[in-house]
């Protein structure tokens, strides 16, 4: 409901303030005045989210609605490659939201807190502020390198000074064509409004300016000493009354708290709530924020709100969860979901270093305020923060959300803030973020690295069965929607590898696929196991080490460590290690198996090829592996259960049909995830990571797939020679006439990018499994190894279309240029 009094009469009226523009602009702001010598008046904006509690849902719908409009300026293609920068205090969570409208742009705001450690990228001045010096810290230094366009985010855009400044700072260091400014209200007066192109034509880049409503203020002569002259005024009436009428309510709720709050009787405190925030995500842009990162937040969010909501008080009505200075994204984003699972009015807003005069007026945008010291150690030393509008709210609960260096002993002092709080609401929540400091580098390897993961303390198999070469990144949360993950993977916001799909539970339908393929392929899989093995020791070394790529690679790596047994006696060490397309295999594994194995023993096993990317990726890993490490030795050459794609000369088979194991996830690979490979959980000198889950052990087959298969093994043992020796005798040079084919398809069907082009019926089932996928295309007359993904495919929606002479049993397609708005929101595919 609309206001009926502006809350900016009461200033207008007194200093003849007017302000002038978009019909939006008194709906958007109020005014205050500031106690500040260099500016007398302050635009208090109604849906920042700062001084002015509000819903969640309205702070986060304007930022991201222009962010939104920044896309659609820029186009699909730049917008994917800009960068977005916030102003700190007030703009950080704008910029934010800003970002995430965007879509998959990495963010940074500017900081006023020094970072030991980190190095400054840029800083500049905000002449009119009561703190003017803003840093720039970005953990990776080339998050404002790049050539693409640089948005820049406040929420008001007043003199353009230090947006200016800004550009000028980093153009020096950075030049870029474009630069998008992006505000809340444009408020440039009629001689600021021709500055901007001027400085673009100075700079010869292009400038443009995104607001959500525009206009300007009118000052008339002599404003700021009217302004230093009221607010003396009224600061020292509010003083008198504070000392003389110590019951008076009002004044209570606009004066600092003297008596000690754990002396008042029946105060409560603060009750503690524990958030579960993901280990290693930043608690804000303060040393950037990647799409990526977005995305694991996204994930957490539920289960960190239903904390927070099982926490607040019973019959809680009106709820305010309150951030912290730059603190102001983590905490919107809580807020935000917490609306949405509780009956409870939910409202957010920030403390601030701003110091702003309150008035209990109608009229007047700051209505109370809370006092308190500051209590995150701040560079510039001791000094007092506020609280606006929060006294005197009528609310029921304030949940206060602040990092770890913040949660020191001056916030629960008698005169903090949680004591503050706790005079004008029955109940104060406090919920802590980590505070997130980028890990320094470490200049010296470390003399040894950690031994194997074995299960069942890890992975569901057994120990001898298999070690794995691997971080445990199990209580670390990284899964992620299937449709923000191929955004962010297909723009280059985000690698696949830094985040995990959703693992997919099979109805008892698809079990039941499941079964039915492995009663049917067993035997088939035994003797391709049993050919390949064969292989291995007759060419590649008699006493192997086997090396399987996880986590494909590893069932089938077991099953050669049991054909050895069965047959030779031989029990042969077998790892399984993390190699990741783009980024290549991990160099501490290798290195941990060159310190412990004779590296020309080592063979890498898969389960399959499709197209052969994995195999080029490690060839080129192991050179590079080998020149940086003065190691040699290693072979690259992949031995594979199946090679539909004619990549390697070790395999078992080269037919496409179909291996149950690629039927399922984690559930047929020991209750182990894809590995995961990201800068903030995976330092230089670690393995790379994944997790165990052991919540999925009521649904585990992993070892009932082991056993299916190796019990046919005596059956198959002639058959399985017959099919080595006949291998051997063969030349068994690749031809990559799978590559060819991928490509083909690529442009037959206008992808343009054979990475979205998955071959085989492994790689396709893949694809129905982890991504969105835009069509399967099916040999035609392909009989029951293509059940299993038909059920997949009717269940996402997606069309299975039959071609003559396709070189696979069948082959996925991964949406192209996939973002939510081309598939809709469910994820499921459409014909285009």
């Amino acid at each position: 409901m609309k206001n009926v009094v502006w809350t900016g009469t009461w200033v207008a009226e007194r200093l003849g303030v007017e302000l002038v523009g978009d019909e939006r602009l008194s709906d958007l702001l109020g005014l205050a005045l500031r106690r500040n010598p260099r500016r007398a008046h302050l635009l208090v904006s109604n849906v920042l989210g700062k001084h002015v509690p509000q819903s969640p849902s309205v702070v986060y719908g304007h930022g991201f609605a222009l962010g939104r409009r920044v896309r659609e300026l820029l186009g699909a293609e730049d917008a994917g490659a800009a960068v977005v920068l916030g102003y700190a205090e007030t703009a950080t969570g704008l910029g934010h939201c800003v970002a995430d409208g965007v879509g998959l742009a990495p963010y940074l705001h500017s900081t006023r807190r020094p970072v030991p450690g980190v190095d400054t990228a840029g800083g500049f001045e905000e002449s009119h502020s009561h703190a003017t010096s803003h840093l720039l810290l970005p953990e990776n230094p080339a998050l404002l390198a790049g050539a693409g366009p640089l948005v820049l985010v406040d929420d008001e855009f007043s003199t353009g000074n230090t947006v200016l400044n800004t550009i000028r700072d980093l153009h020096a260091r950075y030049p870029r064509d474009r630069y998008v400014v992006v505000a809340l209200v444009d408020m440039r007066s009629a001689a600021d409004l021709g500055r901007l192109a001027e400085f673009a034509t100075e700079i010869g880049a292009r400038v443009d300016l995104v607001a959500a409503a525009r206009g300007t203020v009118n000052l008339p002569e002599g404003v700021l000493e009217k302004g230093q002259a009221l607010v003396a005024e009224h600061e020292t009436t509010r003083t008198t009354e504070a000392t003389t009428t110590t019951e008076n309510t009002k004044t209570a709720k606009n004066t600092k708290t003297t008596e000690p709050a754990d002396s008042r009787p029946g105060h409560p405190g603060a009750a503690r709530v524990e958030l579960g925030w993901p280990r290693g995500l930043p608690d804000g842009g303060r040393h950037g924020f990647t799409p990526g990162q977005r995305i694991r937040l996204d994930a957490a969010l539920p289960a960190m709100a239903a904390r927070v909501a099982e926490a607040l008080p019973e019959g809680a009505r009106r709820v305010l969860v309150l951030g912290f200075e730059e603190l102001m994204y983590a905490p919107l984003r809580l807020a935000r979901e917490l609306e949405q699972v509780v009956s409870a009015e939910v409202r957010y807003s920030t403390t601030t270093r701003s110091p702003v005069l309150a008035l209990d007026d109608p009229g007047y945008a700051i209505r109370t305020r809370l006092v308190f010291p500051a209590h995150d150690d701040p560079d510039d030393g001791p000094g007092e923060r506020y609280a606006y509008n929060v006294a005197g709210a009528g609310f029921d609960a304030v949940v206060a959300v602040v990092d770890s260096a913040a949660d020191t002993p001056a916030l629960h002092a008698p005169d903090g803030l949680l004591a503050q709080l706790a005079e004008h609401t029955p109940s104060v929540l406090l919920a802590v973020v980590p505070s997130y400091v980028p890990a320094r580098p470490s200049t010296e390897r470390p003399s040894m690295l950690p031994e194997p993961l074995r299960g069942p303390a890890f992975s569901s198999y057994a120990p001898d069965e298999v070690g794995w070469l691997l971080q445990d990144l199990s209580d670390v949360t990284l899964e992620a929607p299937t449709e923000e993950r191929e955004e962010a993977i297909q723009s280059g916001g985000a690698h696949y590898a830094e985040s995990l799909p959703v693992e997919y539970q099979p109805s008892p339908q698809y079990q039941e696929l499941f079964q039915t393929a492995l009663g049917t392929s067993a035997a088939r899989i035994a003797q391709a196991v049993g050919a390949v093995t064969e292989l291995v020791l007759a060419e590649r070394s008699p006493h192997p080490v086997l090396v399987s790529l996880a986590r494909a690679g590893t069932p089938v790596g077991v099953l050669m460590r049991r054909w050895a047994q069965h047959r030779h006696g031989l029990d042969l060490p077998h790892y399984a290690v993390s190699i990741v397309r783009g980024r290549g295999i991990d160099a501490n594994a290798l290195r941990w198996l060159a310190a412990h194995h004779d590296p020309a023993d080592v063979v890498f096993v898969d389960g399959w090829t499709g197209k052969g990317a994995i195999t080029r990726e490690l060839t080129e890993a192991i050179r590079e592996f080998e020149s940086a490490e003065g190691v040699t030795g290693f072979d690259p050459e992949i031995a594979v259960l199946a090679d539909p794609g004619s990549c390697v000369r070790t395999y078992g088979t080269r037919e496409d049909f179909l291996i149950p194991s690629a039927c399922l996830n984690s559930t047929v690979s020991g209750l182990i995830s894809r590995t995961v490979l990201r800068s903030d959980l995976v330092g230089e000198y670690d393995f790379h990571g994944a997790k165990f889950y052991r919540e999925l052990a009521g649904s585990d087959v992993s070892v009932d797939f082991l056993d299916a298969v190796a019990a046919h093994f005596p059956d198959v043992a002639d058959a399985a020679w017959a099919q080595a020796k006949e291998l051997l005798a063969t030349d068994r040079t690749p031809t990559w006439e799978g590559w060819a084919a991928v490509e083909r398809i690529s442009e037959e069907y206008e992808i343009h990018d054979v990475n979205l082009v998955k071959p085989g019926v492994g790689e396709t089932t893949r694809v129905l499994l982890r991504r969105v996928p835009w069509k399967i295309l099916a040999r035609a007359g392909a009989g029951t190894d293509l059940d299993h993904v038909r059920l997949l495919a009717q269940q996402r929606g997606v069309p299975v279309e039959e071609v003559d002479e396709l070189p696979y049993t069948c082959v996925g397609l991964i949406h192209p240029k996939y973002t939510r708005g081309a598939t809709g929101a469910d994820g499921k595919a459409v014909t285009v």
